[in-house]
């Protein structure tokens, strides 16, 4: 008869034996090394990662797997449900420097909201769903993931598809809060819009962007510098389509965002010690310590002055007489003048005035210029740093140098 201790010890062996046993499995399953590799490798570990991987694994919140780069072979919207995209580059209030994304335009724009469907443009992953309250209601922003190098993201829809909110109140309910990775589908539904634009836009990290002076600057928004040019990633059907649609004619066609040239005064400026992109402000403020002085998105040939701070307003303006042009100026240059003019956009092909909501192909930028809104003095005093003093109200033969309310900007 086996004693209580015999059993007990029996027991221990076999257990004993099942745990070497499935270890011996787990080696052989994960690596002859007894390494962790593969996904369950990235996962957990990091793995032997390159720094595009690295940055993607960032930006998807630790959910992406791989390096591959597909195709995006599917419309955000119908092609019936927009009328026009608005090109990369943008400069519009808050939006001080170059934006970061395209904006596809609703065919009835003052639509009420969830008018119009918004679907997977691949079989890709959601990985992140951001609210925003507005009064109007919440808006979301999705970012989903192909792979480690390779992603694309709307905002500003308007609601959730139902297995999309669902999977979105999972993660996000609750006192520990869940890593959302939701498999799509092409041409799913994951939401609708109205009422506004949806922003869109691609990111490669295995391109980043080369016309950022320091891309230290915009950790903050650690995207904005893997911002890549959509017609690369499309199947040729879908490139064909969104073409159509285009409204900017001048090379590159999606648009452009990195401007900067070391030593010249053309790119973004970040106000002195306020940390770049997304530093210094409180709240949603930060953009009033940016500064722009760059091509037009849509007549790159026209120079736009973009200040978060003009009498107290981010505010944009054309250049009196488009000169000098930015890209000339630097230290040896000297102060600079400009004066500000509103400016607007007329149709290259008849010149007539843009409304903003049809779909043409081909703008030229015009000044104002019977209208002066202000002074900008600028100087380099070095060729990362840049002094700047506004003067609203005011034209050229009213200014003639800085005063003490002058301001330092840095790159």
């Amino acid at each position: 008869m086996l004693t209580k201790k015999r059993i007990f010890i029996g027991l221990g062996i076999i257990f004993l034996l099942l745990v070497v046993a499935a270890g011996f499995l787990l080696l052989k399953t994960l690596g002859n090394e007894g390494k962790l590799s593969g996904p369950v490798e990235k996962a957990v570990t990091g793995g032997n990662l390159s720094e595009a991987e690295k940055a993607g694994r960032e930006l998807s919140n630790g959910q992406c797997q791989g390096k591959e780069k597909g195709k995006l072979g599917t419309s955000p919207m119908k092609s019936e449900d927009f009328s026009m995209v608005l090109p990369y580059g943008l400069m519009i209030g808050g939006h001080v420097t170059p934006i970061d994304h395209q904006y596809f335009s609703p065919t009835v724009f003052n639509s009420p909201r969830d008018t119009y469907e918004v679907r997977a443009m691949a079989d890709s992953n959601i990985v992140d769903i951001q609210p925003r309250v507005r009064p109007e209601g919440t808006e979301y922003r999705f970012v989903f993931t192909i792979s480690c190098t390779f992603f694309y993201y709307y905002d500003l829809v308007t609601s959730l598809a139902p297995e999309v909110k669902k999977a979105y109140d999972e993660s996000s309910s609750g006192q520990i809060k869940k890593s959302l990775n939701m498999a799509v589908k092409e041409g799913q539904l994951i939401g609708r819009i109205g009422g506004q634009t949806l922003d869109f836009a691609v990111w490669d990290t295995e391109k980043p962007l080369k016309g950022f002076a320091i891309p230290e600057h915009y950790k903050g928004e650690s995207w904005k510098i893997y911002t890549a040019d959509p017609l690369d990633y499309y199947t040729d059907r879908l490139k064909k389509l969104i073409l159509s649609k285009y409204v900017r004619a001048a090379a590159p066609v999606s648009g452009k965002i990195d401007y900067d040239i070391d030593g010249k005064l053309i790119g973004n400026w970040f106000r002195q010690e306020t940390g770049g992109y997304s530093g210094g402000g409180s709240g949603g403020d930060y953009y009033k310590n940016h500064l722009a002085i760059a091509p037009d998105a849509y007549d790159p040939a026209s120079i736009v002055f973009s200040i978060g701070d003009f009498a107290g307003q981010p505010q944009q303006f054309g250049v009196k007489g488009n000169s000098p042009d930015p890209k000339n100026v630097s230290v040896a240059t000297g102060l600079v003048k400009y004066e500000l003019v509103q400016q607007d956009w007329m149709v290259v092909s008849t010149g007539e005035h843009w409304d903003r909501f049809s779909l043409v192909k081909g703008l030229k930028a015009k000044n104002h210029e019977e209208s002066v809104q202000g002074v900008a003095l600028l100087q380099l005093l070095e060729n990362r740093k840049l002094k700047v003093e506004v003067f609203p109200g005011k034209t050229a033969s009213q200014v003639v140098a800085f005063t003490k309310k002058a301001v330092v900007y840095e790159r």
